[in-house]
């Protein structure tokens, strides 16, 4: 484990103007209280039952990429376990899950037949879902895009946009009855910037090009699955999307450089997919070489195709980013100081330990005319733990779940309109190229047995939100189908 935190934990855990008196019911009655999880990452099942391979099923299969050469093959097994852990959900005390939907597993060419075994798997999701009285929050695209669309250009390829309206309208058909809470994409910006640009993620291209049209296709697509759902779903369903977003600020303050390169990042990191929706078009403004180059892939025509009007945001914050100039780095001219060289504690994933950023970017999407009611989709921490006997002490991830609801209280305090939090994870996960070794989840899984065990952190949350205790800290549950697909 790399995680530099020191014990005790430091001040920065517990900023100054968090709010001294933090109670679930100061957020009000209808504030809702979950956990998140991602499909690719937790179901397993990876060919079970007629499912389609995805990128990722492709990009792990690809030596090297993956820390460890780890893949999603079984993860936490939640396609065979979801029962055990929507239990301990529920016994959390909380009001609302959300997950998403395996596409290929759903359409396994990525369009036309629909596999009626992978559709079945929703339904009976949704309903033990709701037997529970937990909230299903419905996300369409967390990352796994169907093999057989990648072949054809995926993201790149504009007819995306349609193929990805299509899925939406399988699931609105067949899951609106039921679902009340849908998101169309997971953090555009990281699956067309890791996977186009960087490298790093699935599909693994490394192009310029390729990320620009990549992200003006997910662009659309955000929009267009927007409107395939709003003509499906009844009036009473609320759409949104998440957004990935860091706070931001300059490496040295005062120095024009990196004010400059600080406001090109946050153009491009926290603002790119936002503005679009609100019919302010991309902020090209602050990114010249984007506005250049993304005009081969811009029709005329494609800013009002951008535009939706969405019930909510999906915000999902997790540190405080530094930038400096970068005049060789395209295409915004500017980099990040990794956290380890500016001295502060960090994470396991190498991030700075900060939650008060989530109140920054909270506020600053709330101060856009015409923004919808906000919600933490995402919200969390991995640190190192130790399985003890039916424990695992994670004193760390307690105190940051604990210090990032108070920010996010605060801002509340200060007039964003939250509508909730969701924390990442409710289990441990595979997490993307890190592999297995991160560990996010509120509930430790011992992928050897599956075995699961609430860590203290998913404690103080079962405390905090008034949770029935379960009957022990450690679960397996006999008979359930074997971990190995």
């Amino acid at each position: 484990m790399n995680s530099s935190l020191p014990d005790p934990l430091p001040p920065a855990f517990f900023p100054a103007s968090a709010p001294a008196d933090l109670t679930r019911a100061a957020f009000g009655p209808d504030f809702r209280w979950g956990a998140s999880a991602a499909a690719y990452q937790t179901e397993g099942a990876w060919k079970t039952h007629g499912k389609g391979r995805s990128i990722w099923d492709d990009f792990t299969d690809r030596s090297g990429r993956i820390s460890r050469n780890e893949d999603g093959r079984v993860a936490a097994d939640f396609y065979h376990r979801y029962e055990t852990d929507l239990n301990l959900a529920r016994s959390l005390g909380m009001s609302a899950f959300r997950f998403s939907v395996s596409w290929p597993r759903v359409l396994p060419e990525g369009t036309g037949a629909i596999n009626r075994h992978g559709l079945g798997f929703y339904d009976r999701l949704v309903d033990a879902c709701l037997a529970r009285g937990l909230e299903p929050w419905l996300t369409l695209y967390h990352w796994d895009l169907p093999s057989a669309l990648q072949a054809r250009g995926g993201w790149t390829n504009r007819q995306v946009v349609g193929w990805l309206s299509e899925y939406a309208e399988v699931m609105a058909r067949h899951l609106g009855d039921r679902v009340q809470h849908w998101m169309v994409l997971n953090e555009p910006m990281v699956f067309v910037g890791a996977g186009h640009l960087l490298g790093l993620h699935a599909p693994g291209r490394r192009s310029l090009g390729a990320f620009l049209a990549a992200a003006h296709h997910a662009a659309l697509a955000q929009a267009e699955g927007g409107r395939a759902l709003r003509a499906l779903l009844p009036a009473s369903a609320r759409i949104g999307t998440t957004f990935s977003c860091s706070q931001l600020t300059p490496r040295t303050p005062g120095n024009a450089r990196d004010e400059a390169a600080t406001r090109r990042t946050d153009a491009l990191l926290n603002r790119f997919f936002v503005e679009p929706t609100l019919g302010l078009g991309y902020p090209l403004a602050e990114l010249p070489l984007v506005a250049w180059l993304l005009q081969r892939y811009h029709k005329s025509g494609d800013d009002q195709l951008l535009k939706f009007n969405f019930d909510f945001w999906g915000i999902q914050n997790y540190t405080r980013e530094v930038a400096r100039a970068a005049p060789w780095l395209p295409p915004h001219w500017a980099a990040l100081v990794p956290a380890k060289q500016r001295g502060v504690p960090t994470t396991d994933m190498g991030w700075e330990v900060c939650p008060e950023s989530i109140y920054h970017m909270l506020k600053q999407y709330a101060a856009y005319p015409g923004a919808p009611q906000l919600v933490v989709t995402e919200s969390g921490s991995a640190f190192p733990d130790e399985l003890l006997p039916g424990r695992v002490p994670d004193a760390a991830r307690r105190a940051y779940l604990q210090a990032a609801i108070g920010q996010v209280r605060r801002a509340q305090l200060e007039g964003v309109d939250v509508g909730g939090y969701f924390a990442w994870s409710l289990t441990d996960n595979f997490e993307w190229a890190q592999g297995y070794a991160p560990r996010f989840g509120l509930i430790h899984v011992d992928y050897e047995t599956q075995q699961r065990t609430i860590k203290d952190s998913g404690l103080w949350y079962r405390e905090f939100l008034g949770g029935a205790p379960p009957k022990a800290g450690r679960v397996k549950v006999a008979g359930e189908a074997s971990a190995a697909q």
